[in-house]
């Protein structure tokens, strides 16, 4: 068994507030998993002693802790790090509460091992039964946040982005700069973002939650308020990295002369339209295409971009040659040695020298 991809797999399991389900979701977990990594992130209740006891009782669990609440973003990073130095190839993220079966492990962690994938997470709204058990204001949140994730993103083949049943290449999440990651309950769409960025392949595996009686530590209100703002940044920062700054290309113009024809011809018509209604004098068929035709013209581009953008997000898996890419650094040229004269008993050294091929000048 030491030789399975279980063997080599670490479970990652943020803890707040677990001290009653913790110990149900660990027994779940398949024998075969290496390490279990539970965080406890200052937790106010008695889990510091339920995860003691559990370290004792199955020898995979290591307790990680966190002198003050981080968030769950923040615990997920400690216990990628530990996997990371721990040797893990793969990384297996689990919430606390129950809501989630480690007995899908070996499933979710499939296109990883067929090297289809980088990162795995589950999709909640691909059975309609499951979907139809989901609780209404819920659906239609992780819809909305669906949406902005793929702009954000660019992973347009995804739903389902807050979904905390994750799995990733270690040698992928090496890559990623985790201490930017955001700490709380933004991480995971923010975690798509980084892996788009890097060009990663990600996949959703079909998952049926389970709702009890737990409340989400967020609310909807915090979610309405916080995440837009959040996805429109990730947005502004990966078209302007992968479309400006990493590369150039034809999507790129796309957009540039999309945006720049939609912005001409909108304050156009508005100015022309505040000065019609100034004077009280009809625009001119000829004012009115002047503005209508570039705004129909940009659209059109900045449709051929997202269509660009669209088919960009299906990708193969980087992990399998990742340890082949080297960032090639140049070295200091050492400067040239001043050539010795040498000294030969008998013979004229300068005509020596000179077949030798010294400059005149050494002797001079």
């Amino acid at each position: 068994m030491q030789n399975s991809p279980l063997s080599n797999t670490a479970v990652v399991i943020p803890c707040y507030k677990a001290a009653g389900s913790i110990g149900a979701v660990v027994a779940e977990v398949p024998e075969g998993v290496g390490r279990i990594y539970c965080v406890n992130d200052a937790s106010p209740d008695n889990l510091a002693e339920v995860l003691s006891d559990l370290a004792v009782k199955d020898s995979r669990v290591q307790v990680l802790t966190h002198e003050i609440n981080e968030g769950v973003g923040a615990a997920t990073v400690t216990g990628y790090r530990a996997a990371i130095e721990g040797g893990a190839k793969l990384i297996v993220k689990l919430d606390s509460d129950g809501q989630m079966d480690p007995r899908l492990i070996p499933a979710l962690i499939d296109p990883i091992l067929r090297g289809e994938a980088d990162y795995v997470k589950g999709n909640r709204f691909f059975d309609i039964s499951s979907v139809q058990k989901m609780p209404t204001l819920r659906l239609v949140g992780n819809a909305g946040l669906s949406f902005m994730s793929k702009l954000s993103s660019g992973l347009w083949h995804l739903f389902d982005p807050t979904n905390g049943f994750t799995a990733i290449h270690a040698d992928v999440a090496a890559i990623l700069p985790l201490e930017k990651l955001h700490k709380r309950y933004f991480f995971e769409s923010d975690l798509l973002f980084r892996l788009g960025t890097v060009g990663a392949a990600v996949h959703d595996v079909p998952m049926e939650a389970v709702y009890g009686d737990e409340k989400s530590g967020l609310s909807e209100l915090e979610a309405l308020l916080k995440f837009p703002g959040l996805h429109a940044r990730n947005l502004i920062t990966r078209v302007f990295y992968n479309y400006f700054l990493r590369g150039f290309s034809t999507a790129s113009l796309m957009l540039l002369m999309g945006s720049l024809l939609c912005a001409f011809g909108g304050i156009y018509g508005v100015s022309q339209w505040l000065e019609s209604a100034r004077s009280g004098a009809p625009a001119t068929a000829g004012t009115v295409m002047l503005s209508a035709f570039p705004v129909l013209l940009g659209v059109q581009m900045l449709l051929s971009f997202l269509s660009h953008d669209v088919s960009a997000s299906q990708r193969p898996a980087v992990h399998q040659h990742i340890a082949r890419v080297r960032v090639l650094r140049a070295q200091p040229i050492p400067a040239p040695a001043v050539p010795e004269v040498p000294q030969v008993v008998g013979v004229d050294i300068e005509q020596s020298a000179r077949h030798a091929g010294y400059p005149r000048e050494t002797f001079y």
